[in-house]
């Protein structure tokens, strides 16, 4: 069901890669909501990935661009406000990516050339393209601006790898970037840890489908699904939401804060 939460609002979805994807998810979730969008990613995840087909559905242009390259950025920003025909209202970061965990590297055994590119491009992407949005004036003034994060920036979760410190900085840049864009433009900026969601970038992690069985039972509702988690991202970018800003707000089905539960009892006394 659709309320025009989002009418009239023009918005830059990071990291659509499949149907699968939380990104692509909130993407048609927020052209639902009357929301005109443009859609972005990684040149080389444009070539593996179906946002054309994405693209058609929600009537958007693609625009390429590496998170990690300034110039790539400001184009980014410049076709979409040409665009949209003025600024943009909201952003969705949905980015992450481990040379290490792809390399098979334990954690105490990091390459840390591999781990200063996956924090760059996990975590210090947001801050880049706050930055570039910052620079260009390029996000209208209450706009807004989401994260997706995962609670093993609180917490250790030992397969998660370098991805638990590149998410634990991504909470670092959306708070104090947010103090400075919401002071000057009143824009906010919140990240949104999720509960483990099957995605593809997702089921790259060790063990993940057993962890996914784990939360399920370790949260008094459950896990939280990718569509769940759009219509979560479309309440933060609405204006029913203008003063929630600098937040790490958990979409967790109550998994953050149950200590044990009794599936989970039942479970290991078996």
């Amino acid at each position: 069901m659709a309320y025009n939460l989002l009418k009239g609002k023009k918005g830059i979805i990071f990291g659509a890669l499949d149907e699968k994807s939380i990104a692509w998810r909130t993407a048609l979730r927020c052209h639902e909501e009357g929301a005109q969008l443009v859609l972005t990613n990684a040149p080389v995840a444009l070539r593996m990935g179906e946002i054309n087909k994405l693209a058609e559905a929600v009537n958007a242009p693609v625009v390429g661009a590496d998170v990690t390259n300034m110039d790539d950025l400001k184009k980014l920003f410049e076709e979409a406000t040409k665009h949209f025909g003025g600024k943009v209202d909201f952003i969705l970061h949905s980015i992450g990516m481990s040379l290490n965990v792809r390399k098979n590297k334990h954690y105490t055994e990091i390459d840390y050339g591999f781990n200063q590119k996956t924090l760059d491009i996990s975590a210090m992407s947001l801050h880049r393209v706050l930055r570039t949005a910052w620079e260009m004036d390029a996000i209208s003034d209450w706009g807004s601006v989401v994260a997706l994060t995962y609670i093993a920036a609180q917490r250790v979760f030992p397969d998660y790898n370098e991805m638990a410190d590149a998410k634990a900085l991504l909470e670092g840049v959306a708070r104090n970037f947010g103090y400075h864009y919401g002071v000057k433009k009143k824009v906010r900026i919140n990240t949104v840890s999720q509960s483990p969601t099957k995605t593809t970038a997702g089921s790259g992690v060790k063990g993940f489908d057993g962890f996914v069985s784990y939360a399920e039972k370790m949260s008094p509702l459950g896990n939280a699904s990718a569509d769940q988690c759009a219509d979560y991202c479309v309440t933060l970018f609405s204006d029913l939401t203008k003063m929630v800003t600098m937040q790490n707000l958990f979409h967790d089905g109550g998994f953050s804060f149950t200590g044990v539960t009794q599936a989970v009892i039942e479970q290991m006394e078996k």
